[in-house]
Formats: C-alpha cells, structure tokens, sequence
C-alpha cells in the first residue's frame, strides 16, 4: 500500500458525547466507517487508540470501548491515560469546574479493566501503553525503547541518529525546515535513558543487553536506585530482567523518575 504497512486510528472513545467534551471532531460512528474502509481497501495491520481517565468517563464507557474493539479485531490496541496540557481548552473548563476528571483511582480500575480483558481477548501486553496479537508488536514502539536510531517524516516528528535527537518543531518557516536538535548525549546520560525507555515494556530491561551495548552491569551502576525501587516494591529482578511489578506499572512515573 504505497510502502505503508501499518496504520494507527484514533477510537479514543465510543461515547461521541466524551469525543466531543475533549474536543475530537470525529464521532464514533465516522471511526467506524474510516476503521471499515482501511480494512476494505486492504490494510490488516491496524491499531486502534483508547483513551482512559476523560472527563466524566465511566467504568461502563470502558466496558463498552473493549466490547466493541473485540468485536472489529484490530492486530494492535494502545491505551492511553489523559494528559492536560497548559493552555488547552480541557485544562480551562476544568479550571472553571465546568468538567472534573475521574479519580486517580478509577483511572487505576479503567487501565486494569482494559489490561485483563485485552490479555483475555489473545492480545499481548509489550509495553505500557500497548497491547498486540501475536507477532504484530509495533516495531516502531519497540525501537524507540530498546534506544535504536530511527527516523521520523512530517511536522513535529522526531528522529534520533548518531546519538543526536531531531524535532521538526515547525514544518515551515522562512520557506525552510526547522528543526530543533539536542545536543549528543554523554554516556552516563544514555545509560539512564537506556533503563527509563526500557522499563516501559512490560519484559523490562535486559541485564545481558545492557551489558552488551554498555559493558558495564546495570545493577551495579543504578545499585542505589534499584535497591530502592525493589524496597518500595515497584520494581524487580526476574533472572536476565529488571521489570516492573504490577505496582510499578501503576507508580511508573515515580520508577522512570529515579533515571531521568
């Protein structure tokens, strides 16, 4: 299909009355007829957004979203927490307590319910964020995490090459192409982000691997921010892997904190 072999659609939610609170100008009803006309057109590897924690959303709205991503059977699902950026609409009405965000509680039981009933349903849970069917992990995702170079086309895309990072931070300005570059990173600093992208999949990080590409022993170099990590029992060692538990999942910020 024009050297695309994979597409990404954005379902967010199946209550058109939640899409149109957070500002998504398409219904369910239009996903559906976008979602059927890719397979139709012969696209089999698609992956379908969920979003949990949106103003208002319920248990029910979830078990609904779930019930009808069983029933299209897309290759891969992610699903995503709700983040407020500053300046956007969401973060006014909230101010102005004209919405109110689930708790961070039942954000917690929403994530759990689409974990178990996705990895019920035959899809495997790689990564944080992201649930597949056999074979069909996203390549993309992994790559970022395991710290390979790859290259990123279009406005606000991002690359990483020769240990440099690149954002098109603008597609046009002056008739020409921004980008935004960050400086080569050191050592130390690479094996940190090494252990932070790492522990976003739910294998977690290899101590073989890291060993390999750094020669030094993670154990050894983060010995103080694992010991306290596993103490507070957000991570653990499971012979070549250092992973989350299932309360590191739910705490990963304050574990990806303690490399950044």
């Amino acid at each position: 299909m024009f050297g695309i072999n994979r597409l990404s659609i954005g379902l967010q939610s199946t209550n058109n009355k939640l899409l149109k609170q957070i500002g998504r100008i398409h219904t369910f009803e239009e996903f559906l007829n976008t979602y059927n006309m890719a397979k139709e057109v012969g696209f089999e590897n698609i992956n379908v957004d969920l979003m949990i924690g949106l103003p208002n959303q319920t248990i029910k709205d979830i078990k609904q979203a779930i019930e009808e991503i069983k029933i299209l059977d897309p290759n891969h699902v992610s699903v995503y927490s709700l983040i407020i950026e500053e300046g956007t609409k969401i973060e006014e009405l909230l101010e102005q307590g004209k919405i109110r965000l689930p708790s961070e509680e039942l954000e917690r039981q929403m994530y759990w319910y689409a974990k178990n009933s996705l990895e019920l349903n035959g899809y495997n849970h790689y990564e944080i964020s992201n649930f597949s069917k056999k074979g069909k992990e996203s390549k993309h995702n992994l790559n970022c995490w395991e710290q390979k170079e790859y290259i990123g086309i279009g406005e606000r895309a991002s690359s990483y090459l020769k240990d440099t990072r690149y954002s098109n931070y603008s597609f046009y300005s002056n008739k020409k192409y921004d980008k935004k570059i960050e400086e080569v990173q050191n050592i130390e600093n690479k094996k940190k982000e090494y252990m932070l992208l790492g522990l976003r999949k739910i294998e977690g990080v290899k101590i073989s691997k890291f060993k390999e590409k750094y020669v030094d022993n993670p154990i050894f170099v983060f010995q103080e921010e694992l010991e306290r990590l596993i103490y507070e029992e957000l991570l653990q060692i499971d012979g070549d892997y250092i992973k989350l538990t299932n309360k590191g999942i739910d705490f990963a910020n304050l574990v990806w904190e303690e490399f950044i």
